[in-house]
């Protein structure tokens, strides 16, 4: 697929990897340029993705450019089930998906990029989750000109780029106050916490995923994050990551030995830790780890108002510890006319898993409260 549009840009298709992989520094560029980006939409991360979990032959990346440089860029994959249906790369693993529009040339971008979407998406539904709020996308939301739709997906929670204190001053007085006991207990203790060099990169991020085994051992976890793909995509990615400003990797230490690393994700707008892995023995030694790490992530967002420090995706009850923001990302359909049927098929599955979660959250409560009655 190769056009020219009325103001010279060029809109093509890849499909080949080769093709994909030799974008990584006119990438860089564009995902420099679009202050709506993410790490997630990053080429190390991307093509990362693609090597540990794309299926030949299904590649799909639009691509636009004006005077030969890269404005406008789509990463999408093509899938069969359950639905026929164009879906962005970074798949489940990914916090938040979405397009890169320059900010040069935004509108005219994204008119191009909105033509080259719609053409190929004649036999299949686009369907972009984990959107969130004012990502670039949304622009190709607007132009679109068959069935569309908007739906809730996942709930993220985000507190404000301020210091630790200032985090501490959000929480009400005794709660605040035992925060600050537990950060003096890491001092106290002699937990020191190193940032990682970008040619250390590698050998951390493997203590790092032995450290998140060894942390859930006997729990429930993501099973995702067991599995040799997804540590061979982790290694293969952060440390280009690191290099280009992406990501960062923490070390902590504790009688000179590694007791807990963390992967945080950096972009403009947002601060977020994306994975941890904590050694048993500091539960042993009753250090809150989820304290140890906002404290160590707050440093990096320090100070930036531009910027969330965000928890990312997930409810978990710790995380509200902190009063944080809720923020739900979307999930954006987008159809021809002939595959509108498919569009409200994808609408129908989603209103019934919805349902679904709810149902088992209710019968989840109601279990824990009938276990604090006999327990009582």
């Amino acid at each position: 697929m190769t056009s020219v549009t009325a103001c010279s840009l060029t809109t093509e298709l890849c499909t080949e990897e080769a093709e994909f992989a030799g974008l990584a520094e006119a990438w860089a560029r564009l995902h420099r340029r679009c202050r709506t980006a993410t790490p997630f939409q990053s080429h190390a991360w991307l093509h990362s993705w693609w090597l540990s979990y794309g299926t030949r032959g299904r590649l799909r990346v639009v691509l636009v450019r004006r005077d030969g440089e890269l404005v406008a860029a789509a990463p999408l994959m093509r899938v069969r089930l359950p639905l026929p249906a164009l879906v962005p790369l970074g798949g489940a693993i990914s916090d938040f998906t979405d397009v890169l529009l320059d900010d040069a040339f935004a509108d005219q971008a994204a008119d191009a990029l909105a033509e080259g979407l719609s053409r190929l998406a004649r036999g299949a539904l686009i369907d972009f989750r984990e959107v969130r709020s004012g990502a670039a996308v949304e622009r190709i939301y607007e132009r679109w000109r068959g069935p569309r739709l908007r739906l809730a997906d996942s709930l993220c929670l985000e507190l404000p780029a301020a210091s630790m204190e200032e985090l501490l001053g959000r929480l009400p007085a005794p709660r605040a106050q035992r925060a600050r006991a537990k950060i003096r207990k890491l001092d106290a203790l002699g937990v020191q916490r190193r940032v990682v060099g970008h040619d250390e990169v590698d050998a951390s991020v493997r203590t790092l995923l032995h450290l998140h085994q060894l942390q859930w051992q006997g729990r429930k976890v993501t099973s995702e994050h067991l599995r040799p793909r997804f540590s061979e995509h982790l290694i293969r990615s952060v440390g280009l990551m690191v290099r280009s400003g992406d990501a960062v990797v923490t070390e902590f230490r504790l009688d000179d030995a590694v007791v807990a690393a963390d992967l945080t994700l950096l972009s403009p707008h947002l601060v977020g830790g994306y994975l941890y892995g904590a050694h048993p023995r500091l539960r042993e030694r009753k250090v809150d780890v989820a304290t140890m790490l906002l404290n160590s992530c707050a440093e990096h967002a320090e100070g930036d108002r531009s910027r969330v420090l965000s928890l990312l995706r997930g409810n978990e009850p710790y995380k509200h510890h902190w009063r944080p923001e809720p923020v739900t990302n979307h999930r954006l359909l987008l159809a021809r006319r002939r595959t509108a049927p498919v569009l409200r098929a994808a609408a129908w599955d989603a209103e019934a898993r919805s349902r679904g979660k709810e149902f088992l959250r209710k019968r989840r409560e109601r279990k824990e409260r009938r276990e604090r009655r006999e327990q009582t």
